[in-house]
């Protein structure tokens, strides 16, 4: 049952870091006056979100080692619900700022803990375990992201939008309260963050997960502006896309939950970044509208287990590591969700949205051979 209320935090997590994207446009309306805002401010809330997000998984981390994860699912879910609130009813854009980065910290409160717990409560199959955790964060963005396209066309816009999506986070803080949750570790005790640093492996492993964020939520936050501004298409078919992408995600890590067991975890990684390099090039620079917003899409399929399997193989190398482990893979994946949006926005202030998505690519491009060589280290059985 812990599971399973876990799948449904995770898809809680999933609601303001998704909801974003599909009001951008509306957004540069409602706070940028008759100019707009500019695309870098508009990156920004998204960077601001996830701002949030590393520095709720970074404090939260220690104290969950020391007092369980239960209080924190449920403040988790308290501050995504109270942040929703404070945005439907955002009066300047530094005041939605101030929201997005309480939603964020809230969203990262519960990234820290669902983790970790699953993975306890799965100590014989983390990998298939994580990519299903993971695959929820997906169906969260779907629901999200059809919630609130839905609202846009029924009239209800960024506010209403907010508020029809408070029933989950609120449901989740009542139920937990009732459960029992694991201990993060095993008897024999927590391996120290200061041993785990002076790790090779695990060193590596941070700057993997760091590339693996930058490749999913690079596309993420961008693909409806994208596929609004530089591509043509509607803003309902622009949201449709950031639909499409989720979805694409959550089959990705519903299949590698599936055949995950079978097949050599950092093989599938090093696949997802070779063939998700090609994608983002592909969306990038088609000349057909179509293909390129198809590739862009695909690129959701490809990079889906980036993530998840990063999780699951350095919770398989360090059992022991507890949630501040979890916290430090997790704050690094959340920088790369930080840094490639502004980044993305950045390049298209001063060139366009094709270059600018374009950058993406550099992330699994340097990710394929940083995977490869981790494999590598834990076939050749060294400690490190």
């Amino acid at each position: 049952m812990l599971t399973y209320l876990c799948y449904g935090a995770m898809m809680s997590l999933a609601i303001g870091l998704n909801l974003l994207p599909v009001f951008l446009t509306t957004l540069s309306e409602l706070f940028g006056g008759a100019d707009g805002l500019t695309q870098e401010q508009l990156g920004r809330l998204g960077a601001i979100a996830f701002l949030g997000l590393a520095v709720g998984i970074v404090l939260t981390g220690p104290l969950a080692d020391r007092w369980g994860a239960k209080p924190f699912a449920q403040l988790g879910n308290a501050m995504i619900a109270g942040s929703l609130t404070g945005m439907a009813f955002a009066p300047t854009y530094t005041t939605l700022g101030i929201w997005m980065f309480t939603l964020g910290l809230g969203a990262g409160i519960l990234d820290m803990v669902l983790s970790p717990v699953v993975a306890a409560l799965n100590p014989e199959r983390r990998a298939v375990a994580m990519n299903w955790l993971h695959s929820f964060y997906c169906v969260g963005a779907v629901v999200t992201i059809l919630a609130g396209s839905l609202a846009l066309r029924a009239g209800l816009g960024w506010r209403g939008s907010c508020l029809v999506l408070l029933p989950l986070p609120v449901g989740l803080l009542v139920v937990f309260a009732s459960q029992r949750f694991p201990a993060m570790t095993s008897e024999g005790g927590r391996t120290p963050m200061s041993a785990l640093m002076k790790r090779g492996w695990f060193v590596a492993a941070l700057v993997a997960i760091f590339l693996g964020g930058a490749t999913e939520l690079g596309m993420a936050q961008w693909l409806p502006a994208y596929a609004e501004r530089s591509l043509g298409f509607s803003q309902w078919t622009a949201s449709m896309a950031l639909l499409a992408f989720s979805v694409a995600m959550a089959l990705g890590r519903m299949v590698i939950g599936a055949i995950g067991g079978k097949w050599n975890s950092f093989q599938i990684m090093a696949w997802g970044c070779g063939l998700t390099v090609v994608l983002f090039i592909a969306g990038s620079f088609l000349p057909s509208p179509v293909w390129a917003l198809v590739a862009c899409v695909a690129a959701g399929f490809t990079g889906s287990c980036l993530w998840p399997t990063m999780l699951a193989v350095t919770a398989d190398r360090y059992p022991d590591g507890g949630a501040s482990m979890f916290g430090a893979l997790a704050a690094l994946g959340n920088a790369g969700g930080i840094f490639m949006p502004w980044l993305v926005g950045f390049i298209a202030d001063r060139s366009d949205l094709h270059w600018g998505l374009a950058i993406s690519a550099v992330a699994p491009l340097v990710m394929m051979p940083l995977v490869m060589w981790l494999g590598r280290s834990v076939r050749a059985g060294g400690r490190g």
